[in-house]
């Protein structure tokens, strides 16, 4: 639990709508039903966060959460379509179809004995579930950017922690001491990078500077939590200047200790820059709604460790096919007591590396074969992808791509294997297609 006496006394500016840009009409018409709901049933509620933030920056937020003093029992008695969620933090979410609307009810810092809070030894929270005012709300958020509440009464911006002057700065700033709340929550040094690459905005420089001291604090989070962040960093849209980001505040050996160390090493950069590109690329994708492959994402990212772990293998003479095998596991394995890396999506990261040594045998029998192997498109793509740090596989890039123009019906759909991983075709047997055997492609033809 923060100490209260490093939290701000909140003061309270009322920003009135002549002089902010919120708007009803950007706001979800369901955001609108939970709040008018519990304003009607007498209770304060407010649109907050991550939503205020973005409209007041010109963004188009997806998700719109609410806070109220309504208890997550008192908010599923005004909405049939409501589950509680959570134990950590109880939540309750409204669910209209598709979206969800999440309603948190104002939590205090200092719990008087009618609450329910868990605080692990190292000051990192376990369960916070201690209701409080809007106040108290407002100074255990973490950044002052997501403390904004937007209120439906006078359609004003309600700010007790200046975070309306931080957002109009382009700052990332936290609430109270920046060790105290790291130690709370250690992820909150990763959502200070993601939301500031998301946002363009700078951390503001004493929020940033406990940093690099504590990110080995982030072994003790809980790893799928760390997965969904990584998720949240590289697959939203500013992958690369997340990853830049990551660098400059000493966050990346935390996160990826092995690729991070492999990169060092490397003196030509090339891990390095290759990386960058597939991010570049990832981002690419995203800005024209294309879909991403969480399992594309981490063996780009952890390709340098593979690459460094198969060179130590290899120098030990293990035979390269055994190296091949040995070091992606050795490399899954360790990444895994950081990141819960699921096996759908690691078990197809392992092959698209596998599949990179038998792209370099263009032998006409194994061609057709190639070409129908589920992961051959995300393979290929990693091949070329791998011309950013060598043009040693320009020639197999072009054996392959000619290959794929000549006998493009005997490439293996994509999305089989994504059900696959996806878990979507479990139970169910799929009709395998009929491939037309073409003849061999010969290197030149």
């Amino acid at each position: 639990m923060p100490d209260q006496n490093l939290l701000p006394n909140p003061e309270l500016r009322v920003i009135p709508r002549d002089q902010h840009n919120v708007s009803r009409k950007d706001i979800s018409p369901n955001a609108l039903r939970v709040l008018y709901r519990l304003r009607d049933a007498g209770f304060s509620a407010y649109l907050v966060g991550g939503a205020v933030r973005d409209l007041l920056v010109g963004g188009h937020p997806k998700d719109f959460d609410v806070a109220t003093d309504a208890t997550p029992e008192q908010v599923r008695q005004q909405f049939r379509n409501c589950r509680l969620i959570g134990r950590r933090f109880r939540l309750a979410h409204v669910v209209f179809g598709r979206e969800i609307i999440e309603v948190a009810t104002f939590r205090a810092n200092v719990d008087d004995g009618s609450g329910d809070r868990e605080t692990h030894e190292g000051g990192r929270l376990l369960r916070d579930n201690v209701y409080g005012t809007i106040e108290d709300d407002a100074v255990r958020r973490d950044f002052t950017a997501n403390a904004l509440y937007y209120a439906i009464e006078d359609f004003s911006v309600r700010d007790y922690t200046g975070g309306f002057e931080d957002v109009q700065n382009r700052l990332m700033r936290l609430i109270g001491d920046p060790e105290t709340r790291y130690r709370e929550d250690p992820v909150r040094m990763l959502r200070a990078v993601r939301l500031a690459a998301k946002l363009d905005f700078e951390i503001e420089p004493a929020t940033a500077a406990p940093i690099p001291t504590l990110a080995p604090l982030l072994s003790e989070s809980a790893p799928a939590r760390l997965f969904e962040e990584c998720l949240k960093l590289f697959l939203s849209g500013h992958g690369v200047e997340s990853f830049l980001r990551l660098e400059r505040h000493g966050l990346l050996p935390a996160l990826l200790p092995e690729s991070a160390a492999a990169m060092k090493a490397n003196r030509s950069g090339a891990l390095r820059r290759m990386v960058l590109e597939g991010l570049r690329g990832t981002d690419r994708r995203v800005a024209n709604d294309e879909p991403v492959s969480p399992a594309f994402l981490f063996a780009l990212l952890l390709w340098p460790a593979y690459c460094r772990a198969l060179i130590a293998l290899q120098a030990q003479g293990v035979h390269a096919a055994e190296a091949q095998r040995r070091a992606a596991d050795r490399v899954t394995v360790h990444q895994l007591n950081m990141i819960a890396l699921p096996r759908r999506f690691s078990l197809p990261m392992q092959e698209i590396w596998l599949l990179q040594s038998r792209l370099s045998l263009r032998q006409p029998k194994r061609v057709s074969r190639m070409l129908a192997h589920p992961r051959f498109r995300a393979a290929f793509d990693f091949l070329c992808l791998r011309l950013t740090a060598s043009d040693e596989h320009a020639d197999d890039v072009a054996f392959w791509r000619e290959a794929q123009q000549q006998f493009g019906d005997l490439v293996a759909d994509p999305d089989d294997a994504d059900a696959s991983e996806s878990g979507e075709a479990d139970g169910a047997p799929r009709k395998r297609r009929r491939r037309r055997r073409g003849p061999p492609v010969a290197a030149g033809e």
